[in-house]
Formats: C-alpha cells, sequence, structure tokens
C-alpha cells in the first residue's frame, strides 16, 4: 500500500469535549484526530497503557470503538450529518499491542437510503502495514433538524459537529 502522508491531507477537527473517542480533552480517552483525503478518513494513534487487555494486548472492545468512532467521523464529513451505529461487524486479524503505532482508515461504502450507509473501517499496524482488524456497520444517518426533533441529541451538544452538519 502507498504511504500515506498526514502533511497532505486536511484535519477534521472535534469539538467535543467529553468523547472516549475524539475529545482531545478527554485524559482516559483515546485522543484520536482526524485528516481527510476527502475520499477516506484518518487517524494516527497509539492506545494507553490503561486500555490493556490480556498480557498487552490491546482490548478487542477497545479496538472496535476505535473502528466505530472513525466509520462515524467519515460520515460525518463526508455526508454532512450524524451517523450513529446501528450494528458493525468486527474481524479481529492480528493482535494489536500497547505502545504500537496505528493507523485508522474509514469510508462510506454505499448510501443505502436517505436514512442509511454501510461504512467500512480498517485498522493497520503502521510498523509492517499489517492490517490487525477490519469493519463494517450499517449507520443510521440523521439531520441536525432530526436529532433535535427527536430529542436525541441536546442542542448545545451539536455544536461539538461545527460546520461538518447542513
Amino acid at each position: 500500500m502507498a504511504t500515506i502522508d498526514k502533511e497532505d491531507l486536511t484535519e477534521v477537527v472535534s469539538r467535543d469535549r467529553h468523547c472516549f473517542g475524539c475529545s482531545q480533552q478527554n485524559p482516559y480517552g483515546l485522543q484520536m484526530r482526524f485528516f481527510t483525503d476527502d475520499t477516506a478518513l484518518y487517524s494516527w494513534l497509539d492506545v494507553p497503557a490503561h486500555l490493556c487487555g490480556w498480557n498487552g494486548i490491546v482490548h478487542g472492545g477497545v479496538l472496535s470503538t476505535i473502528l466505530d468512532e472513525i466509520m462515524c467521523w467519515a460520515g460525518i464529513h463526508q455526508m454532512r450529518k450524524v451517523l450513529m451505529t446501528r450494528n458493525m461487524k468486527v474481524e479481529y486479524l492480528k493482535p494489536v499491542y500497547i505502545g504500537e503505532k496505528l493507523r485508522a482508515e474509514a469510508r462510506i461504502i454505499e448510501k443505502v437510503s436517505a436514512r442509511e450507509a454501510i461504512v467500512e473501517g480498517l485498522l493497520y499496524r503502521e510498523e509492517d502495514d499489517a492490517l490487525c482488524s477490519r469493519s463494517r456497520g450499517s449507520f443510521a444517518i440523521f439531520s441536525a433538524a432530526a436529532l433535535e426533533r427527536l430529542q436525541i441529541v441536546p442542542p448545545e451538544a451539536l455544536e461539538c459537529f461545527g460546520e461538518f452538519l447542513d
């Protein structure tokens, strides 16, 4: 695979102050940052030691969180709507160890309808570009107005998406 250089990408900034996945202010979270080339979303990270599973291996729930987070943000950025996970399937292909540098990627595979999209997520070990986990999920699509009308998200919470929503 061709090397992806962060310098050639545009950062997609989350303004959320609490999210376990994307908040830069949550000291217990993953503090994921996102970058795009407008075809996919990327994030480079290493998992902190306090999220260790058995014997130095990153817990599978943490890996699925990374994939879920990048897939949701791929939809938010590309569709200008909020996506929420309906379901997702994760395949764990290789173990990931605490301290390894990782690259997560996601892209929309298909917009099934105005209310649903299929998104793919991939998680690579940077050292050797090995695919460690992959996922595919069905995501519900919401406009900001629908979120407010359905009282799913309080209006002040929508501010974290900034310019990403139509």
